[in-house]
């Protein structure tokens, strides 16, 4: 049977220095979702809804 070993490491030695990890990734991908509402926010607060890659598809069916 093969010999179990205990948690692994947050840090694992195999990876590159430069690769970011799952909490970076969670950061960079939060820190621009709340820049994307935030300029949403603004954009709603002038009169104005800025155009996105998801609002362009619904409209051009019709």
């Amino acid at each position: 049977m093969p010999e179990t070993k205990g948690p692994i490491p947050s840090a694992r030695p195999g990876k590159a220095a430069g690769t970011p990890t799952r909490e970076d990734r969670l950061k960079a991908a939060l820190k621009a979702n709340m820049a994307r509402r935030k300029a949403q926010a603004r954009a709603r607060a002038a009169g104005t809804t800025p155009e996105t890659d998801e609002d362009a598809d619904h409209g051009a069916d019709e």
